[in-house]
C-alpha cells in the first residue's frame, strides 16, 4: 500500500520528468561531494578562517545573483537554455577550485561559478527545474513529485558523500597524497558540469512556457516587478520567512558541519563521508515521507510540526559528549528535518500563478542563498575559537524555531488549492 501510494506519482513522469530528475540526480551527487571537503580543502591550502568565511559568503552571493538574474529570464529566453548556461558556470567553479590557491581567481570562482558548499541546491536550477515540473504534471500530483524529486537528490548528495569515504580509501592505499585527492574530486566536481550541459540539452520544448522560447521584453519584466504580479505580496512574505530559516541553516552548511565534526571530535575524511552519507540518506527519506504526511495533515503543518522537532535536536548535538552521541543525534535530526523541503517547494508552486513560478521559485530560493550567505562570516571566526566552537549550531536552532513559528502564525489559514 505505502509503495503503492508513492510509485503513482512517479508513474505520471513523462521522458522530459524523468530528464530533470537524472540532472538532479548527477547535479547533488557533485555537490554532496565537493561540500564534506570544501572547506578542510580551502585550510589546507593555507587560507586563513576569515579567508574562508569570505570565500562561502561570496559564493553563495554569487549564486544567488546568478540564480536571480538567469530563474527570471527563464520563461523567456527558454528554461532549457538557462538550464544550460547554469552548467557551464558549474564545470567553471570545478576547474578553478581545483587548479588554483590563488585566493582571488578563488574569489572569482566563487562568485560567477556555481558550487555548493551546503550540500544543497545552489545556482539556477531548482527554480527552473522545478516550474518545468509543475509545467508537465498535475496539481494533485505536484508534492508528490516533489517529494520523490527531494529523494532523488538527498540519494544523490548521500551518495556523493559516501564517494569521498570510497575514494580517500583508495587514495590511501595507493599513496597519493591529501591535496591531490581534494583536486581529485574537485576535477569530478567540473565534469559533471559537463554531463548536465549535454543532459539538459535533451529536454523537450515542452517544459517550456511556450513551444519556442520568447524573445526577452525588459520593459515587460520590469513592469511585472521581476516577473511576479498578482502573487508579489505572497511571494515576498514566505521569502522574508524563508531568508530567516536559511540564514540559520548557514551556520550549519554541511561543509561547516563536517569541519565542526572535525574540530570537536577528530573525524577523519573517512568517518565524514559516513556521516554524511548516512545524514543525506535518512533526510532522502523523511522527505519523501513528507507527501503523505502532507496528503492527511496539509502542507504548512507538515513544515512547521516536523522542522520545530528537528531543529531541538540539532542544538542537542552540542552537549553530546563524544563523537558516538553527537553522530546518533544528528542522524536522529536528519530523519525528520527534511520534510520541509518537498512541502515548500510545492506551497510556493501552488500559491502563485502558472506564469509566476519561475519567478516565485527564483525569488524564494534566491532569498534562501542570501539569508544563508551571512552566517558563514560569523560561524568561521567562532569554529577558530575552542571555547566557542558549539555556538552557531546553537544560533542555527534558535533562528529554524523562530522561522517554524512565524510561518504557522503567518499562513497556516492559507491553502493551496489542492487543500481548499
Amino acid at each position: 500500500m505505502t509503495f503503492t501510494f508513492f510509485s503513482r506519482y512517479l508513474s505520471v513522469l513523462s521522458a522530459d520528468g524523468w530528464l530533470l530528475f537524472l540532472t538532479r540526480i548527477l547535479r547533488l551527487f557533485g555537490y554532496g561531494a565537493v561540500s564534506v571537503i570544501l572547506v578542510i580543502y580551502l585550510a589546507y591550502l593555507g587560507l586563513s578562517q576569515q579567508q574562508i568565511g569570505w570565500l562561502l559568503t561570496l559564493t553563495l552571493v554569487g549564486d544567488a545573483v546568478i540564480s536571480l538574474g538567469i530563474s527570471l529570464i527563464a520563461d523567456s529566453m527558454g528554461r532549457r537554455r538557462m538550464l544550460r548556461l547554469g552548467a557551464l558556470l558549474v564545470m567553471f567553479a570545478g576547474i578553478l577550485f581545483a587548479f588554483t590557491d590563488n585566493f582571488i581567481f578563488l574569489l572569482l570562482a566563487a562568485i560567477v561559478g556555481v558550487i555548493s558548499p551546503s550540500g544543497n541546491e545552489v545556482g539556477p536550477f531548482l527554480a527552473i527545474e522545478q516550474a518545468s515540473l509543475s509545467h508537465i504534471v498535475a496539481d494533485d500530483k505536484r508534492t508528490g513529485v516533489f517529494a520523490w524529486y527531494n529523494l532523488a537528490g538527498f540519494g544523490a548528495t548521500a551518495l556523493g558523500a559516501l564517494s569521498v569515504w570510497v575514494l580517500f580509501k583508495i587514495f590511501a592505499a595507493v599513496g597519493i597524497n591529501l591535496l591531490t585527492g581534494y583536486k581529485t574530486i574537485l576535477v569530478i566536481y567540473a565534469l559533471t558540469g559537463l554531463a548536465l550541459w549535454f543532459l539538459f540539452g535533451q529536454v523537450s520544448n515542452k517544459v517550456e512556457v511556450s513551444p519556442t522560447a520568447r524573445p526577452l521584453n525588459l520593459a515587460s519584466l520590469a513592469n511585472s516587478r521581476l516577473g511576479i504580479h498578482q502573487s508579489r505580496a505572497m511571494v515576498l512574505r514566505l521569502s522574508a520567512l524563508f531568508a530567516l530559516d536559511a540564514f540559520g541553516g548557514g551556520f550549519i552548511l554541511q561543509s561547516l558541519l563536517a569541519y565542526w565534526f572535525h574540530l570537536r571530535f577528530g573525524a577523519d575524511m573517512m568517518v565524514l563521508g559516513g556521516i554524511f552519507f548516512g545524514a543525506n540518506l535518512l533526510a532522502g527519506i523523511s522527505s519523501l515521507l513528507a507527501a503523505r504526511l502532507a496528503k492527511r495533515f496539509g502542507l504548512i503543518n507538515t513544515m512547521v510540526f516536523t522542522h520545530l522537532p528537528s531543529n531541538i535536536l540539532l542544538v542537542l548535538i552540542v552537549f553530546m559528549p563524544n563523537l558516538t552521541w553527537a553522530v546518533i543525534v544528528f542522524l536522529l535530526r536528519c530523519s525528520i528535518s527534511q520534510m520541509d523541503v518537498p512541502t515548500r517547494q510545492a506551497y510556493v508552486m501552488a500559491v502563485v500563478t502558472p506564469s509566476e513560478r519561475s519567478a516565485a521559485g527564483g525569488i524564494a530560493n534566491v532569498a534562501r542563498t542570501l539569508g544563508t550567505s551571512a552566517a558563514p562570516l560569523l560561524a568561521a571566526p567562532l569554529l577558530a575559537n575552542p571555547a566557542l566552537v558549539g555556538v552557531p549550531i546553537i544560533l542555527a536552532g534558535g533562528l529554524k524555531i523562530v522561522y517554524d513559528l512565524l510561518l504557522f502564525r503567518d499562513f497556516r489559514k492559507i491553502k493551496p488549492p489542492e487543500e481548499v
